[in-house]
């Protein structure tokens, strides 16, 4: 099959065994993600009666891994098979689930066991998420890497829509330890599936030369290289150094932590305010927060054809504005009845939607931007500087709510997510086209 330019015209994805074994286990592993980031808070909310401190730290001891790790995961992702961190990643979270639900079991589900729990499942999920971003990449040729990072994020969209609603009903409806192992037999599937991925992958040093790295990316050694491949720090260093020294990338990292720091500290508050101001039962707060999924599947949609016809630039900004303020009309919602349980769909729906757009968006940006040997290191330095302030977000919203009240507390913090759609349009991001920007060369 031949292109309208001449050239031989990349097969479907979906013809590619490989793969489909990938958006099957990422779909999966992040239905198992999502479910946990519900099923652990409401666990200490509604079982353990945790206040908002408590929440606060829970939910900051289960994004430390990001502050922590990001940047050490980058770094042996480039060096290691995908699949490998991703098989690996699984196992972790199924046993550190499994290990919560025998706690609960035996009638020690107490609040360090969720604490220690919440680590585990994020320091694995950190290396999870760099290894499925970088993976992509070395799987797929360049031009099906929009098609790719739609179905990818539009898996998470589905997680995002199932995952709240199925963690909120095993919470409601049954125990902690069945909830708890619900998550661990989730991660157990996602390892099946991804372990059978069999093309070998590169794992090289990024070249100057894109056609050369074309040419290595679906060919992994099998004896590692002959010379001692450099130190872990020295290859952080360059991620850093690489991210930093691009404009636009520089201006992602940015307006991702104003966005990040500020969603987590909403959040917190969220996740209080829906219970004791609203006094949702645990299956309309299920409901509320999966609302986000269709939209998140929407946005993906949107992402494969909006930029390109409206420019990248535009719909980041557009996008992140309409998103983000979203929020501000949850504050003005009383009661517990049908219409205000509709708004907060609808709030979830605007947010969803108009958030997986900047996601995908800002994605593509990135991986084309990216040379492919720097690809796990670019994810995970702009994971490291967008998610690394979220702990410090999520105590800033536990101590607001207990200081401020939930109501004020959360129109402040959801104010604060305008701060990241208004870096993005004083950045050289606000001025990107309806193409993606060509990849930058590296220089020794």
């Amino acid at each position: 099959m031949v292109s309208a330019s001449g050239r031989p015209a990349s097969p479907s994805l979906w013809r590619d065994r490989d793969f489909r074994r990938l958006w099957v286990g990422q779909t999966v592993s992040q239905l198992g993600e999502h479910t946990t980031l519900v099923v652990l808070p409401l666990c200490a909310v509604l079982t353990l009666d945790a206040g908002a401190g408590e929440l606060g730290v829970l939910r900051a001891v289960g994004q430390a891994p990001i502050l922590l790790l990001s940047l050490l995961a980058g770094a042996w992702v480039d060096r290691w098979r995908t699949r490998t961190v991703m098989v690996r990643a699984d196992v972790g979270r199924a046993l550190a689930l499994g290990a919560a639900a025998a706690a609960g079991l035996l009638g020690a589900l107490g609040l360090p066991v969720l604490l220690m729990t919440a680590f585990a499942v994020g320091a694995l999920s950190v290396f999870f998420d760099v290894a499925y971003q970088a993976s992509l990449v070395r799987l797929v040729e360049r031009d099906q890497l929009v098609r790719g990072n739609s179905a990818l994020e539009g898996s998470r969209s589905a997680a995002q829509i199932a995952g709240p609603a199925l963690g909120g009903a095993l919470v409601s409806l049954l125990t902690a330890p069945v909830a708890a192992a619900s998550g661990a037999l989730l991660f157990a599937l996602s390892f099946l599936s991804i372990r059978r991925i069999r093309r070998g992958e590169s794992v090289q040093e990024p070249t100057q030369d894109p056609t050369q790295e074309r040419s290595q990316r679906l060919r992994e050694p099998t004896q590692p290289p002959s010379r001692r491949p450099p130190r872990v720090w020295r290859r952080i260093s360059e991620g850093l150094r690489f991210v930093v020294g691009d404009t636009s990338l520089r201006a992602v990292c940015l307006a991702s932590a104003a966005f990040q720091f500020s969603l987590a500290a909403t959040m917190t508050v969220y996740l209080l305010f829906l219970p004791r101001e609203l006094h949702l039962s645990g299956s309309e707060i299920g409901l509320a927060l999966a609302a986000t999924g269709p939209g998140a599947l929407l946005g993906s949609l949107l992402a494969a054809r909006l930029p390109g016809r409206f420019g990248h630039g535009v719909m980041l900004v557009s996008a992140a504005a309409l998103g983000d303020g979203a929020f501000l009309f949850v504050p003005a919602l009383h009661g517990s009845s049908a219409g205000t349980v509709l708004g907060l769909v609808a709030v979830s729906l605007v947010f969803g939607t108009f958030g997986q757009l900047v996601n995908v968006t800002v994605m593509g940006v990135r991986q084309a931007l990216t040379p492919d040997g720097m690809q796990g290191r670019a994810a995970a330095t702009i994971t490291f500087v967008g998610m690394g302030l979220t702990p410090l977000g999520s105590l800033l919203g536990g101590f607001l709510a207990d200081e401020w009240g939930l109501r004020l507390s959360l129109v402040v913090t959801a104010a604060g997510m305008l701060l990241s759609p208004l870096l993005m349009a004083l950045s050289p991001l606000a001025r990107l086209g309806q193409t993606l920007p060509a990849r930058r060369i590296l220089v020794d």
